[in-house]
């Protein structure tokens, strides 16, 4: 369990349901407009591409590259303090570049988000998603180095 259990879980709600649903399952999962096809991210009752449609959900591949990061540093917030310096990478993904996450580089499923150096830190690196159970309920997506395809 992640020395942040507890800390900051994401907030109940109904329309990211299934996000959490599909993470739990080992599944990344973003909103797609029934009308457009296009990828929604942060999840919504409506799509902002066609009014009123109401998206579904799609499973993606779960690959994408860091498109931003940040090393923060204290002073922190705890138990984040603790595990400064730390990465947060922002990832766009392969899919749809426009659909961006959060979340935290690391160097293997399960690494601690303490465990990578900030200069292999890269932008256009590609990454994929692996998921970290932090509560039964919640499993976070984090990121670990990819090979580029070819």
């Amino acid at each position: 369990m992640s020395p942040v259990a507890g800390a900051m879980l994401p907030p109940e709600d109904a329309e990211a349901a299934p996000f959490w649903e599909g993470a739990r399952r080992g599944e990344l999962r973003i909103q797609r407009c029934p009308v457009t096809g296009r990828l929604i991210h942060p999840p919504r009752a409506f799509s902002p591409f066609a009014a009123g449609a109401r998206p579904g959900w799609a499973r993606v591949s779960g690959r994408g590259r860091i498109w931003s990061f940040v090393v923060p540093h204290p002073p922190l917030v705890e138990p984040f303090a603790s595990l400064a310096p730390y990465n947060v990478v922002l990832v766009e993904l392969e899919e749809d570049p426009r659909i961006r996450l959060v979340g935290n580089l690391v160097e293997r499923e399960g690494g601690g988000i303490d465990r990578v150096d900030a200069a292999a830190l890269r932008i256009g690196a590609p990454v994929r998603v692996v998921f970290e159970p932090i509560s039964d309920a919640v499993h976070l997506p984090r990121w670990m180095p990819a090979q580029e395809e070819s």
